[in-house]
């Protein structure tokens, strides 16, 4: 009897400790140095809130590098419960049928809130489908913004320009009289290309810029483009404009030397600035051309979403739920946004961050947020397009060309089109 009692006790001890055992789930991300390690302590918060779950972030190396190793995880059968993905690859995880669950579905299935419109408005769609339902949830969120040495322009007796004409007129003139070079910037097809599109909310590719169909053709040979890559010739051999190379550092360098006085680059990029410069500093939104809109639009978001993969049981499947809806809570936005720079993705966090100050303290971390909140168009809320990677690849290499004087303007641009319109189709006929 004694035997008997102490097996069925040992037994029950046995369920009852594994009916209150963590459920385990992974997280596949990119994010390097400082950024690795504020991962780590979103994980690490999730973790200490409840005692249901533990998700284990584990960094994969870039971008490229964490896309490519979840693609073949996936086919392996051994997915990550969540991954990160950048932009230019949402297409490729997206039209992957049966790879992921919408964030949408995962957190209405486990009865947690959700309404899309309590993101920020140039957040809320650049991961979601045709239909207006978030496939990823957006994570390290950023948009394209004019940072500018306040030093500089108050030696130039100027201010940042809000068009493209003030600064060819006005401020580019004047900060190169003062002995700057009057601006430089990082990424030529996110900020002068797919956002250039979306802040004069010009089509940048057929099929709703590619989310309603997969027969999609690329727009980006277009006059107002054009005139632009044009102007930044003419500024550059003027020397009102410098291109440093397709390195994001190579232009960013020069700005917080001192040597550029306004520089073209990330809203994440702020808290970075302000550990590494000794001068002034401050940012506004992305300049516009007055010629070809006198309503500029939003631009939308750059970085990268969170996308849960599918093949997993319930239990991890809520577990992966529950991580979204601690991501997205005010709180852990506004430590992330505190962080790291990147703009808080929800309304609510945007206005705690507010109600704590930290505007008032760093006006530049709100311009970011305030661009991504101008009114938006039929073209502002992004693009889905296949092979963009590669797409983005030739528009890298013949931007190159055009301000190296190797190609004019309009002949790189018909092979930029032809080229991407190829790649489009490519990708298509995978989708077959």
């Amino acid at each position: 009897m004694n035997i008997l009692k102490i097996a069925a006790t040992t037994a029950f001890g046995l369920t009852a400790t594994a009916s209150f055992a963590e459920t385990e789930i992974t997280f596949w991300h990119a994010m390097g140095g400082q950024l690795g390690e504020t991962v780590n302590q979103v994980a690490k918060d999730f973790n200490a809130s409840q005692d249901e779950y533990k998700i284990t972030p584990v960094f994969k190396g870039s971008y490229e590098e964490t896309l490519t190793a979840g693609i073949a995880a996936f086919r392996a059968g051994e997915q990550p419960n969540i991954i990160q993905v950048f932009d230019a690859g949402a297409a490729t995880v997206i039209g992957a049928a049966g790879a992921v669950i919408p964030v949408e579905d995962l957190l209405e299935q486990n009865k947690l809130d959700f309404d899309i419109n309590d993101y920020i408005a140039g957040v809320r769609y650049f991961y979601a489908d045709a239909d207006g339902k978030m496939i990823g949830m957006p994570f390290n969120s950023s948009t394209p913004i004019l940072y500018y040495n306040q030093d500089a322009l108050d030696a130039a007796g100027v201010t940042a320009p809000k068009t493209w004409e003030e600064f060819a007129e006005t401020t580019g003139p004047a900060l190169k009289e003062a002995g700057y070079i009057p601006l430089s910037q990082s990424h030529l097809p996110w900020i002068f290309t797919e956002n250039f599109f979306s802040r004069h909310n010009l089509q940048f590719a057929s099929n709703d810029n590619g989310y309603t169909g997969l027969d999609t053709q690329i727009m980006v040979n277009h006059p107002a483009i054009r005139a632009h890559f044009q102007a930044l010739t003419d500024w550059k051999e003027a020397g009102l404009f410098e291109w440093y190379g397709t390195g994001w550092s190579d232009n960013q360098d020069p700005f917080e030397s001192g040597q550029v006085a306004m520089w073209l680059g990330s809203s994440g990029s702020f808290g970075g600035i302000q550990d590494r410069v000794d001068f002034n500093f401050s940012a506004t939104m992305l300049p516009y051309w007055e010629a070809v809109t006198t309503e500029p639009t939003q631009t939308f978001i750059g970085g990268a979403a969170l996308f849960a993969m599918s093949g997993h049981d319930e239990a991890e499947n809520a577990a992966a739920a529950a991580f979204f809806d601690f991501l997205a809570s005010a709180d852990t936005q506004v430590m992330w946004h505190k962080e790291t720079g990147y703009v808080p993705i929800t309304t609510a966090a945007y206005e705690l961050a507010a109600e704590q100050g930290h505007y008032e303290e760093f006006p530049a971390a709100e311009v970011g947020i305030q661009q991504l909140s101008l009114p938006g168009g039929d073209f502002t809320r992004g693009y889905r397009m296949g092979f963009y990677v590669q797409i983005r690849d030739v528009m890298n290499r013949e931007y190159g060309r055009i301000l190296t004087g190797e190609a004019t303007v309009d002949e790189a641009f018909e092979i930029i089109e032809t080229e991407a319109n190829d790649l489009l189709s490519r990708f298509a006929r995978t989708q077959g």
